[in-house]
């Protein structure tokens, strides 16, 4: 569930309905990265999604993560598909849900984390 995500978790799997999907950013090495909202019934969470696979995922998709991860980005913890791990379109608009609460608001605990790990 994602009220269960950590950072620094691993080989998470979770099933959720995709709410927002985020606009496009071009890497350097010209990868796109985009930033999606998913929910299930405990709460919100961001996952980025590259290339191919942000482009097929829709608002309204449900969607299975297997081997994902988890991690804080600029302060906001967000899952990842891991290595060998799989989003999949799994059916559409029937999954209960629940926006708040949401688990990459901001969090000043992780922010002081990864200003303490730089040091």
């Amino acid at each position: 569930l994602v009220k269960d995500v950590k950072p620094g978790l691993k080989n998470l799997n979770l099933i959720f309905i995709v709410l927002e999907t985020g606009r496009v950013t071009k890497t350097k090495d010209g990868h796109e990265v985009r930033t999606c909202k998913v929910a299930d019934k405990t709460g919100s969470i961001n996952i980025s999604v590259w290339d191919d696979v942000g482009n097929l995922i829709q608002p309204g998709d449900i969607i299975r993560l297997t081997k994902g991860y988890a991690s804080v980005f600029k302060g906001c913890l967000t899952l990842y598909t891991g290595r060998g791990g799989d989003l999949q379109k799994i059916g559409e608009f029937c999954m209960v849900y629940s926006e708040v609460p949401n688990f990459s608001e901001p969090n000043p605990e992780y922010v002081a984390q990864q200003s303490q790990s730089k040091g």
